[in-house]
């Protein structure tokens, strides 16, 4: 279970007929999450999960992921295309 959840639980929400939650104030509050602000949600494969971030912070994980992307593409021997 330590590996599935590691974190704070903050209760219960509803789902309401147009599949809204509200975010419990805490929470909010912890994460600075003001509104009007986007954030991102993401189920894992199971679909038993989901998790949510700022879309700033997605934003800035994207353009690390890159740079890694980058750095290991740099690493790996090209390979020559074949001609048809």
């Amino acid at each position: 279970m330590e590996a599935i959840f590691q974190g704070k639980a903050y209760g219960a929400v509803s789902v309401g007929a147009r599949g809204q939650i509200v975010i419990p104030s805490g929470l909010r509050r912890e994460l600075n999450i003001k509104a009007g602000e986007q954030l991102m949600i993401f189920s894992k494969a199971d679909k038993k999960y989901i998790s949510m971030m700022h879309v700033r912070d997605f934003g800035a994980l994207m353009k690390r992921a890159g740079s890694v992307i980058s750095r290991l593409e740099s690493k790996v021997p090209q390979r020559k295309a074949k001609k048809r």
